[in-house]
């Protein structure tokens, strides 16, 4: 797959998981946190993550046909999907079992996709201006 169709699929995924943390926060939570979705406390914190989520994903599908910004973007929303690979390692054991590795191998695999199309991206830019 080309580190652009890569990058885009990645986005449209986040704005998908923000939309559904938006609309039903609890329900969304739930396949992360288990149990504790139910709480009152957890919908605006769930909302607050969907927002996140959206405008992330939003700026990646914006920046992703310019290769500095694109790469940029997609090295800092790495680092989103970063912290919350190792937020789910910290919390593992409060974690449902289904969820670890499920959320670990999303955010992995997200963080790990989106290094390599931000470093394809770059590498292709600085390819473009040495042959100009």
């Amino acid at each position: 797959m080309a580190p652009r169709d890569l990058a885009r699929a990645l986005a449209a995924g986040r704005i998908a998981i923000g939309a559904g943390l938006l609309a039903a926060p609890r329900l969304s939570l739930a396949m992360w946190i288990g149990r504790d979705a139910a709480a009152g406390a957890v919908a605006p914190v769930g909302r607050a993550l969907g927002i996140r989520e959206l405008v992330l994903g939003g700026m990646l599908l914006h920046t992703i046909d310019r290769p500095q910004a694109g790469a940029r973007w997609l090295r800092a929303v790495a680092a989103c999907d970063g912290v919350d690979l190792i937020a789910t390692v910290a919390a593992r054991r409060v974690l449902p079992a289904y969820a670890r590795p499920l959320i670990m191998a999303m955010a992995g695999a997200a963080a790990a996709g989106q290094l390599w199309a931000a470093g394809a991206l770059a590498g292709a830019e600085a390819h473009e201006r040495v042959d100009a």
